[in-house]
């Protein structure tokens, strides 16, 4: 949101996901790198992490990089949608949602799925009770 907000790009939150991964994506690899280089431990979530970025780094920084992609299935959206949408605002507050419907998330998460698969990434599939831990 600074880039954005500074004016340092005519991108927005509502963009396009392809467009804000093909912005931001450089910018949050060095992140990455020079946080792997000063020993410092840094989690990064959201849509601008490339499904092959695992080419952008070399064999110094692959083992320390741990990689998971949450997925829900359509049965786990279908049963607990209500909950889905009560907890939306826990970590940001979200202006307008409106358009998150069980329709649309099933969408996205099968398309995140399909995208996960074919690159081979780690995968966990949300399709019961939510863990509590995850093991990376």
């Amino acid at each position: 949101m600074g880039l954005i907000r500074s004016g340092h790009t005519h991108l927005t939150p509502e963009s396009d996901d392809a467009e804000l991964t093909a912005y931001l994506w450089p910018i949050v690899r060095e992140m990455i790198k020079t946080a792997i280089e000063n020993g410092q431990n840094l989690i990064i979530e959201g849509c601008y992490i490339p499904f092959g970025w695992q080419k952008d780094f070399d064999g110094r920084y692959l083992p320390e990089i741990r990689s998971i992609f949450l997925v829900m299935t359509e049965r786990y959206i279908d049963s607990h949608f209500d909950s889905i949408k009560k907890y939306a605002n826990v970590i940001e507050n979200r202006l307008d949602d409106s358009c998150c419907t069980p329709e649309r998330l099933i969408a996205e998460n099968q398309a995140v799925l399909e995208q996960c698969r074919a690159s081979r990434q780690k995968i966990l599939l949300i399709d019961g009770d939510y863990p509590a831990n995850v093991e990376l």
